[in-house]
């Protein structure tokens, strides 16, 4: 099994479809294991939940050694409703059914510490970013040297216009992953650029990321945004068109799973790149704005806000 860059499980058919993990921490979940025969399976999957949990009712009926596989089956019943339900946009309901497997996990402070992150970036979607650094705090009670709390916290800080703080926390988990660390060159840039502080080292943290990781659009994206930020509108057009056609790409060969594979797990993973998509396109909007391209700058910022782009709801 193969992890994403928060430490959740990627299922294997999404790998085969397309390999390219997407970077930003915005909206990331921990699916089941996925296959063409997912949505014939789960019927007797939920049944034989049922039936476990049942024989709970009598404790002599099932032996210590079968309660690791309830536990596990409540918890993978529970992360495939979640993915459901943020799928189709029902995140208190996700919120819900993540704070249930948290409960089953108490146990695994690396498993727990992974899902209250998820439940974090859910609340950072439900327009609740003081819930999201309750969940980011936890998070780092259970496993304090995960560094994807922290990223969350900062960008709960930022959506809390508190830019000081935010940026602390930027680079208080850049510092832990490593001064080489592409990910968190990334994020800290763009932390830098949200809060509109720090431009030029920002630029140069996000070409040491492109350096050391090639042109991942959503690298291509930040350091596109960064160069609107310093007037470079020409040059960030360009540097954000780079990112948006290969994301694109990406979000269209996953449209032509549907019907051979989950639903519910496709949509969540297009609402993923539908985010990616409306931050790039947000970002190139300004751009064409700034550099006088209003038809286009239109049509862009009207793609973003069709897609989701919503700062208060983390997707910025």
């Amino acid at each position: 099994m193969r992890y994403d860059e928060l430490g959740f499980p990627i299922p294997p058919q999404f790998d085969q479809a397309d390999t390219a993990a997407t970077r930003r921490s915005e909206s990331l979940r921990p699916p089941r294991g996925f296959d063409d025969a997912s949505d014939r399976a789960g019927p007797m999957k939920r049944l034989v939940v049922f039936t476990l949990l049942a024989a709970l009712v009598v404790p002599a009926v099932i032996a210590v050694p079968a309660l690791p596989l309830v536990r596990e089956a409540v918890v993978q019943w529970s992360l495939d409703r979640a993915v459901a339900r943020e799928g189709r946009n029902r995140i208190p309901a996700a919120i819900a059914e993540v704070g249930r497997a948290i409960e089953w996990v108490h146990d695994d402070p690396q498993r727990a510490s992974q899902l209250y992150v998820w439940r974090a970036m859910l609340h950072m979607q439900a327009a609740d970013p003081r819930g999201a650094l309750a969940d980011a705090d936890q998070a780092l009670v259970v496993w304090p040297t995960a560094l994807p709390p922290r990223r969350v916290r900062a960008l709960a800080l930022v959506v809390l216009a508190d830019p000081d703080a935010a940026l602390a926390e930027a680079k208080a988990a850049a510092a832990a992953a490593g001064a080489d660390d592409p990910e968190s060159l990334n994020h800290l840039a763009y932390v830098r650029a949200l809060v509109g502080r720090e431009l030029p080292e920002a630029l140069e943290a996000i070409d040491r990321a492109l350096a050391a990781d090639g042109e991942v659009p959503e690298f291509l994206d930040t350091r596109g945004f960064i160069l609107h930020l310093l007037d470079r509108h020409q040059e960030a057009i360009d540097l954000l068109t780079l990112a948006i056609t290969p994301t694109q790409q990406r979000r269209d060969r996953l449209a032509a799973l549907a019907g051979r594979v989950d639903a519910d797990e496709l949509a969540a993973r297009l609402r993923i790149l539908d985010h990616e998509l409306a931050v790039m396109y947000q970002h190139r909007g300004l751009a064409c704005q700034a550099a006088g391209f209003e038809r286009q700058a239109a049509q862009d910022l009207g793609i973003a806000a069709a897609k989701g782009y919503a700062p208060e709801r983390g997707v910025f």
